[in-house]
């Protein structure tokens, strides 16, 4: 079997590091040859060995229609390597598929989330010109692709499948599937049973954008304060909004409780040193560090950011509140710190729930996949 991955760039990001989790899987467990492309060259993976890897940069060069668009790159590759399947990852490299579509290759298309360009414009979006914009990338993509061969699309979550359900083009809507994600678990795994004696440790780990919603942890961290709890919030990560929550954060003199850590190479530390994993984006296609989190024994408490109420299993491995309320939220912080026995049960079955989404199962279940098509031919 041959597979040629594509995707934007190795840029920190849970679509990254499924990759990279697969194709490390791939190199030691199978006889499966796969080739990497990207689309530039930015990797902040340099802790990957070349030779894993098996890495090419086709450079995309931006689509326009005032000249004809083609990746010589990409043909390039295509020839010599002579993919069975080419799985792309985000939708720029799904976009780059189609410019040399090919009837004896399987194409998946992985989203990662709900790709917008997928759904129609509404008439206030009309004026939208990034909006409208992304759309004809879409309808280029679907001329050029979806009406000449199968795709097949993986949705990560339950929402993310009726997403494209809905609004994949009509010839492909019978090949979407539920594949949900895996990762290193032992990268994650520690020791951890014991409720937190004195302060309450916290942690959050995302990029600062405002689907992230960083803004809410310090709502919360006022109202812990008011309540006289003892606890600290570490914010792990970096973005666009990453001097607006450090501004909130000054305004209501709550440094020596909210930190904002920057981005960390060394995540797994942070969990093992908390002692829950709070998580408060409005919309969240999976929740790939709430498996990171739990495999570390944390319970976590979130808001429902429509992806992870396939993770949430209430007062079992967590909380999910439907409702953005720092003093609900709040209360559940201060029930599982304070119970040592429901603390104990709780980051224990943590623990098990994310054993279940090792990469080794999770990609075992994405061979068996790319088997069924080939085997459909």
């Amino acid at each position: 079997m041959r597979i040629l991955y594509i995707i934007n760039n190795l840029a920190k990001g849970g679509a990254e590091r499924f990759v990279l989790d697969v194709i490390t899987y791939l190199h030691q467990n199978t006889d499966i040859d796969y080739r990497l492309a990207v689309l530039d060259d930015i990797n902040e993976y340099e802790e990957y060995a070349v030779e894993t890897l098996n890495l090419t940069n086709i450079e995309y060069v931006p689509f326009s229609f005032r000249r004809k668009n083609r990746n010589e790159k990409l043909t390039q590759l295509i020839n010599e390597f002579k993919p069975e399947i080419i799985h792309s990852n985000l939708f720029l490299s799904e976009f780059v598929t189609g410019y040399d579509v090919r009837n004896n290759i399987h194409y998946v298309c992985h989203g990662h989330d709900n790709m917008h360009q997928f759904a129609p414009l509404s008439f206030r979006q009309l004026f939208d010109k990034k909006r409208v914009l992304n759309r004809l990338d879409y309808l280029v993509l679907s001329f050029k692709k979806y009406r000449k061969v199968p795709t097949y699309f993986i949705a990560n979550s339950q929402h993310t499948l009726a997403y494209y359900s809905k609004n994949v083009h009509r010839k492909q809507r019978k090949n979407v599937r539920l594949l949900q994600y895996g990762f290193n678990f032992a990268n994650y795994y520690a020791p951890k049973t014991s409720a937190p004696i004195g302060k309450i440790r916290m942690v959050n780990v995302g990029s600062f954008q405002v689907k992230k919603n960083q803004q809410f942890f310090v709502e919360l961290a006022l109202v812990l304060k008011q309540r006289g709890v003892d606890f600290e919030i570490n914010l792990i990560g970096h973005g666009s909004e990453f001097e607006a929550v450090k501004s909130k954060i000054n305004s209501l003199g709550l440094e020596e409780c909210v930190f904002l850590r920057g981005l960390q190479s060394n995540v797994q530390e942070w969990y093992q040193q908390s002692d829950l994993y709070v998580h408060a984006a409005t919309y969240e296609p999976f929740g790939l560090v709430f498996l990171e989190a739990m495999a570390a024994g944390l319970p976590v408490v979130t808001l429902d950011g429509k992806g992870n109420r396939d993770i949430i299993e209430k007062d079992k491995n967590g909380y999910l509140l439907l409702e953005p309320n720092a003093e609900t939220f709040a209360d559940k912080v201060v029930e599982y710190t304070s119970d040592s026995a429901k603390y104990s049960a709780m980051s224990t079955y943590s623990q098990e729930y994310a054993r279940q989404f090792d990469a080794s199962t999770k990609t075992e279940e994405l061979i068996a996949f790319y088997r069924s098509l080939l085997a459909s031919d």
